[in-house]
């Protein structure tokens, strides 16, 4: 019997604190060539906290902001832009909004690595749309 829904990936082991660390510097600087001040949150597969940053002068209120985009990612294996979506489609998206740990707001992503998630990233401190941004430009170290 096949479906339609995407396979969700396994966990893997947890993200180092050198992979946690090379990824917040690069979320770091994509958030400052863009002048923003963010707060950012790094969780092993377990939804423990690895790392947090809160750059100079960020809202203290991003900093739970941060661990809840990034608890929440790494809990459904999947962005938290994926609960945003649903619950601006509306109807019955909007179901989501009673999962407890599911935060539909832009900025949390799995951490993959070889297929497998290892972790999370969580970004707090500007837009919706910006956090996811400066949550895609950690990530891209990776790549690399």
């Amino acid at each position: 019997m096949s479906t339609n829904q995407p396979a969700i990936p396994t966990y893997g082991p947890s993200i180092s604190l050198e992979h946690a660390r090379k990824i917040s510097v690069a979320a770091q600087q994509a958030a400052q060539r863009s002048g923003w001040l963010m707060v950012i949150a790094i969780m092993d597969t377990g939804g423990h906290l690895v790392l947090l940053e809160r750059m100079d002068g960020a809202q203290f209120g991003s900093v739970q902001v941060a661990q809840d985009k990034a608890r929440s990612a790494v809990a459904f294996r999947r962005p938290t832009k994926a609960f945003h979506d649903m619950v601006a489609v509306g109807g019955e998206g909007l179901r989501m909004l009673v999962m407890s740990g599911a935060v539909p707001i832009d900025g949390g992503l799995p951490i993959m690595i070889n297929g497998a998630v290892v972790g999370s990233i969580g970004i707090s401190g500007g837009t919706s749309a910006q956090d996811g941004q400066v949550a895609q430009a950690g990530l891209a170290v990776l790549a690399n």
